[in-house]
């Protein structure tokens, strides 16, 4: 479900009567079931997985590496790793992702970026403009 390399932990939970108004820091596993109205931002450099359950509702960007939706998303999304929508996963906003698997019926309405892994454009076109 989490892809190969992907942490399988969960560390925390917000259940589904909970609430959350304001931004959301976490790293290692977190699974959403309640709502939350703000940003939900994983540690930079920490192999991250977020769960967002078919009941859960984010108001609000979400940047982190391995990525579950079967819940709703309203706001952008970015995904360093894996993001895999599951078939009640719903997206309203910008998908910046490196893997995508997309199961039938979810629905993303934005733009999907795919975030390459290679070395940027801009530093091969410059170093072949200057001989290197």
């Amino acid at each position: 479900m989490f892809g190969r390399n992907a942490k399988s932990e969960i560390d925390s939970l917000i259940g589904i009567a909970a609430r959350i108004e304001g931004d959301l820091c976490f790293s290692g596993g977190l699974r959403i079931d309640g709502e939350v109205h703000g940003n939900v931002i994983a540690s930079e450099g920490v192999d991250s997985v977020l769960i967002v359950s078919e009941h859960a509702r984010i108001e609000g960007e979400v940047r982190c590496a391995n990525l579950v939706v079967n819940g709703f998303i309203a706001g952008s999304v970015h995904s360093t790793e894996l993001l895999e929508l599951q078939p009640k996963g719903r997206i309203h906003g910008d998908v910046h992702y490196k893997l995508l698997e997309m199961h039938g019926g979810a629905l993303v309405t934005g733009k999907l970026t795919h975030q390459p892994t290679g070395e940027p454009v801009f530093h091969l076109a410059v170093a072949e403009a200057s001989g290197a």
